[in-house]
Order: structure tokens, then C-alpha cells, then sequence
């Protein structure tokens, strides 16, 4: 079969995926079964179910609503079958510190007034929100914070392209102990922000938290192949990495920083990012790094000691990509990213090289798994599908393309990141738009208003 023949075939089975409903059902006081963020009420047809037990995610599961059956007891009947009671117990006397949330954005006022109106809605008792606007080219982002906003969200500029430079922007704007870091493309559920930061008032080594990310939509083939193929979730069991007890079933630690959580939900002391220098900004979106902030982010924690806490408790609802050619841009950009934040790392802590090179042998193996072609492996239990619902199970075929893609962006990604730093250097030259402050963690570079 020629390579123009399976391309087409994969392409022709990738348009046949259908979409699937996104709904959260509560399981006590009775149950509450609710759409997900902008979707309608549910009916018959495959559902994404987040699974709630006093309002903090226990599970997600995939069931079908037959056509005239009730949904909320076909799903309630499923989710006390299979959901798990969770296991994190829930932090009580501890007073969470002020934080600072930053949300690095580029154009897409739209979607960022979604997500400012859902942190907004917080409980955290004392928390700020940062913009930064990502060399903007219109003057949206900012009429949108002063028209909506006002004195409720603060707004920086940062001229300088590349998402790491903005997070470092952000940082140097943050005025809380600790500063949380998501996207402008999520809806951050009411607990995210005190879930997320709790653990930093139990635990005085702690220095990263990370929490659970779930799709906000399945509407189109892109949307449920990528959540099929893992998405951005990591499970529903808390975990904390201590590089003083470095665990056991994870060999590369602390390399394969994937495992740690993304950088829409993350969260760090501030005294400890901005010991560590803050992001390396030759890494993430806009640069031609591709990505690789957010697992920089988490190594240089950890290699300093500081322990790092994955909470399924602190959840945002993230707009995954609708489009195939997305999905190609983000396989790629997913294998140049990790080498690329591999390179910086190895750059700019050389002393972790013996390290990196004791796990080479078993990091290329990994990286074999990371890109391999993927067939279904749903078990096809009665009422549930083994994906998009669970994360350890692939409900599609993960295509030959983008694995392919996702090889070649291995390879490009130390490429990328060494010219994305001489890119950066040239930008920062005397002269040069956005020199005179240089993004980094000492100062913002931009407006601040």
C-alpha cells in the first residue's frame, strides 16, 4: 500500500469518528447530571462523563444513553457500577496563601473573557488575576480587560512572542505567594484555584502543583481522537514526586516530565520559580521550540529539591483543537517541545547530564512508546467504551501521520530550541522591538496597568 494510499485511509477513518456529548453528573444529595461548559442538555448518544462525588471529580467514563431512556439514570446507574471513590483526602485547616493567576493570551479575546468570567467565579478567599498580552498586534485583549474588567483583572504587555517569555512576564507581575499559571482557552471549575494551591499550605516543601484537565467539548473528530489518545488528563489518583525518594516505577524520573500535569493547570511557589530563573523563554508556543515551558518548569523545581503534587481535585475544562491539520500541527509541536525543554534543560544545568545520560537507553525506548502507532483497545464492557472516558485505554487508532509527525519533531526540537535562543538574542539586541526590558523574572518588560 503506498504512503499517499494509507494517508487517505486514515484520514477517511479519522472523518468517521462522531462526536460525543460532555455532561458532569453529582452523585450525592440525590445527583445533579449537568452539560459540560457550552454544551446543550443531554440526550441519547455517547456521553463523556466527569463524575462527581461532594462537587470534586472521583471519574470519568464513556456510556451511551439509549434513544428514549432517561439519561441521568442510565449514567447515575453506570457511574456507581464503575467510579472510583477517589482517594485524596480533603485538606481542612489550612489557610490558602494569596495567589497571583496568570493567563498568557494572543488574540483571542473571545475566548479569554470565558475564561477570566470562570476565574472570576473562584472561591478562593484572596487571589489577583495577571493578562499578558503576547505581542499583540490589535488592541482587543486590552479593550476587553478595561471595557469588562476594569479594576478586577490586572493587564500586562509583553511584546516579545513566545509563551514562556509571557509566563515569565506574568511572574515578574505576580504580588502572590504562590502563582498559577492557565490557559486563555479553558473554564476553570469554582474549587480549581483553592484545590490547586491548598496543597502548597500543607506541605512548606512543596514547590509545583498540577491538576486535572478534561475536554470542554467533543464535538469534532480532532476533539475526540486526541482526548481518545490520553488528552491533557492524568488520572484520578494524587500523587507527590519527592526528588529525595525518587519513585520507583518511574525510571527516568524526573525526565519524562510529561507525567506531571501541563502547563493550562499548574502552579508554583513564586519564591521558588523565581529562584530557579523562571522559564527558559527560548521554550514554549510562538517559539520555534514549539513548546516544552510548562516540563521545563516542573525539572527545575525538582532539581532543586522541591517536591511537585498532582491534585485530580483542581480541574479546568480545556477547548481541545477542532481540525485535523491542528492535530498535525499539535503532534509535532508535542515531540519538539520535549526535546526541545530536554535541550534547556541539559543547557542551562549542565550538571544534570550524567543523569540524563544514565537514563538514555531506557528515555529512547520510552520515546519509541510515546510515538508509536496506536490500534483501539476498548474493552467494550457493556455501557462503556474503553475512550474517551478512561485514560488508561485508547478508544481509536492514534494514525501512522501523526506519529510520524511526532518523530520528526523529536528530532528538530534541540534544533529548534538552539534557534529560538539565537532568535531571542537577536530580539533583545539593542534597538530591537521589546529590548529595553528584557522578558526574565526580574521585572515585567511590558505595560502594566
Amino acid at each position: 500500500m503506498s504512503h499517499a494510499t494509507r494517508v487517505r485511509q486514515e484520514i477517511r477513518r479519522f472523518l468517521a469518528i462522531e462526536p460525543v456529548q460532555v455532561a458532569e453528573l453529582e452523585l450525592d444529595d440525590g445527583g445533579a447530571l449537568r452539560p459540560g461548559p457550552g454544551s446543550p442538555p443531554v440526550t441519547h448518544g455517547e456521553v463523556f462523563l466527569l463524575v462527581r462525588k461532594g462537587g470534586r471529580p472521583v471519574a470519568t467514563l464513556l456510556g451511551r444513553v439509549p434513544e428514549g431512556a432517561d439519561p441521568k439514570a442510565v449514567l447515575t446507574a453506570l457511574a456507581r457500577r464503575h467510579a472510583d471513590a477517589g482517594a485524596e483526602p480533603v485538606l481542612t485547616g489550612v489557610t490558602v496563601p494569596f495567589t497571583s493567576v496568570v493567563v498568557a493570551t494572543r488574540e483571542r479575546a473571545d475566548r479569554l473573557a470565558h475564561a477570566l468570567d470562570s476565574l472570576l467565579a473562584q472561591d478562593h478567599p484572596d487571589f489577583e488575576i495577571v493578562v499578558v498580552d503576547n505581542a499583540p498586534v490589535t488592541d482587543a485583549t486590552r479593550e476587553l480587560v478595561e471595557r469588562k474588567y476594569a479594576e478586577r483583572v490586572r493587564y500586562v504587555t509583553e511584546p516579545v512572542p513566545g509563551l514562556a517569555v509571557a509566563h515569565n512576564t506574568g511572574l515578574a507581575a505576580a504580588r502572590g505567594d504562590v502563582v498559577a499559571f492557565t490557559d486563555d482557552d479553558v473554564v476553570a471549575d469554582p474549587l480549581w484555584l483553592t484545590e490547586l494551591i491548598a496543597p502548597f499550605a500543607a506541605d512548606p516543601g512543596l514547590g509545583c502543583a498540577t491538576g486535572l484537565i478534561l475536554p470542554a467539548r467533543l464535538r469534532t473528530p480532532a476533539q475526540v481522537l486526541l482526548e481518545s489518545h490520553g488528552g491533557f488528563a492524568k488520572g484520578f489518583t494524587p500523587r507527590t514526586y519527592d526528588p529525595a525518594e525518587p519513585p520507583a516505577d518511574e525510571p527516568l524520573f524526573p525526565f519524562t516530565a510529561g507525567r506531571f500535569g501541563s502547563g493550562a493547570n499548574m502552579a508554583f511557589r513564586t519564591g521558588v520559580l523565581r529562584a530557579v530563573g523562571g522559564f527558559d523563554p527560548a521554550t514554549g508556543a510562538g517559539t520555534l521550540a514549539r513548546g516544552g515551558d510548562d516540563l521545563y518548569g516542573f525539572v527545575r523545581v525538582l532539581a532543586q529539591g522541591h517536591r511537585l503534587h498532582y491534585t485530580p481535585r483542581a480541574l479546568v475544562w480545556h477547548h481541545h483543537r477542532e481540525t485535523w491539520q491542528d492535530l498535525e500541527t499539535q503532534a509535532y509541536g508535542y515531540g519538539a517541545g520535549l526535546t526541545a525543554y530536554l535541550t534547556a534543560i541539559l543547557v542551562n544545568r549542565p550538571a544534570l547530564l550524567p543523569a540524563f545520560l544514565a537514563r538514555l537507553p531506557r528515555g529512547l525506548a520510552h520515546a519509541r512508546t510515546l510515538t508509536a502507532v496506536r490500534d483501539s483497545d476498548a474493552q467494550g464492557a457493556p455501557g462503556v467504551s474503553g475512550a474517551p472516558g478512561g485514560h488508561d485505554e485508547r478508544g481509536h487508532p492514534w494514525p501512522r501521520r501523526l506519529s510520524r509527525l511526532q518523530r520528526k519533531g523529536m528530532a528538530y526540537g534541540p534544533v529548534g530550541y538552539l534557534r529560538a535562543r539565537r532568535a531571542l538574542r537577536d530580539a533583545l539586541a539593542p534597538g530591537a522591538p521589546g529590548a529595553p526590558g528584557a522578558p526574565g523574572v526580574s521585572g515585567a518588560s511590558g505595560d502594566v496597568r
